[in-house]
């Protein structure tokens, strides 16, 4: 989700990135503007490390290439592991460490009481935590490392579109500086691992939110896109309140809407532990 928030697309974690400058205007811009590695960074804070923790409802709408449609309501909890020293000490809104998720579905009947929750690592040699509880069945699964690229809840965003994608997991390049947006062309680092070949984002000049994601697959062709349609500042925070996943290969959507944002809420740590996935914390979840 947006800053957690949103959904999806984009995370995590401090590094040193290499930069390419292939283009005249984005080396203009790096003379008198951030650099590659201070936009990444940046654009990873706005989108994902606003407040020290955060809750939203969610009203996920599924449809497919003959505008059939499903819908999916559910509040997401996040929060955020207090900073090391070191970490505390770096260039303010650049800061992006350990992360923890909360998801509770209430609706449809037969995803109601389904809970997930990711433990998101900081460091790069170690895998995100990801974990879903299955009402029905009374179990927990653990989610492989090597799934969360794979449908989250039948949606089109991906289980790793739900906090985000670690930084330090590709090579990121200035390709081009518009009037409004800064033009990032970003490659993994082990494409083994990936569907993509490389993706996209348009991250705005002056909030640093990425607005815009399009992923190429491996011939080169645009197959996947993420945009913001729309935009508040709950608690002055700026949030993506409406954004859509598109699948330009079947020709399905998936749209969430937030409500009930809020920021700062004392969420407390154990909260995101198994033990919570079969009993809710219906004080920070309940509708």
């Amino acid at each position: 989700m947006k800053r957690y928030f949103k959904s999806g697309i984009l995370v995590a974690v401090l590094m040193v990135l290499t930069a390419s400058w292939s283009h005249p205007s984005a080396a203009r811009e790096n003379e008198s503007g951030p650099s590659v590695q201070q936009i990444v960074e940046r654009a990873n804070q706005v989108a994902y490390y606003q407040g020290k923790d955060g809750r939203a409802d969610v009203n996920m709408s599924i449809v497919d290439n003959q505008d059939r449609e499903r819908i999916r309501k559910f509040t997401i909890l996040r929060r955020d592991d207090a900073p090391t020293e070191d970490q505390a000490n770096q260039e303010p809104n650049t800061w992006a460490g350990d992360q923890r998720f909360y998801i509770y579905f209430h609706a449809p009947p037969d995803v109601k009481d389904t809970a997930f929750m990711v433990w998101k690592q900081a460091a790069l040699d170690q895998d995100d935590d990801r974990w879903l509880y299955l009402p029905g069945l009374d179990l927990v699964k653990r989610i492989a490392a090597s799934d969360e690229r794979t449908s989250f809840v039948g949606s089109h965003f991906f289980y790793e579109d739900v906090s985000g994608r670690n930084i330090n997991e590709d090579e990121h390049e200035l390709v081009d500086v518009t009037s409004t947006y800064f033009i990032l062309e970003n490659t993994p680092k082990k494409p083994e691992q990936v569907e993509f070949s490389r993706y996209k984002m348009w991250i705005h000049k002056d909030t640093y939110l990425p607005i815009q994601t399009e992923y190429y697959d491996k011939r080169g062709e645009v197959y996947r896109r993420y945009k913001v349609l729309n935009v508040s500042r709950p608690q002055g925070f700026l949030t993506v309140m409406k954004s859509r996943m598109e699948d330009l290969r079947s020709g399905g959507y998936t749209t969430i809407e937030y409500s009930r944002v809020e920021y700062d809420v004392g969420l407390p740590t154990d909260i995101f532990t198994e033990r919570y996935l079969r009993k809710p914390p219906m004080r920070y979840i309940g509708r």
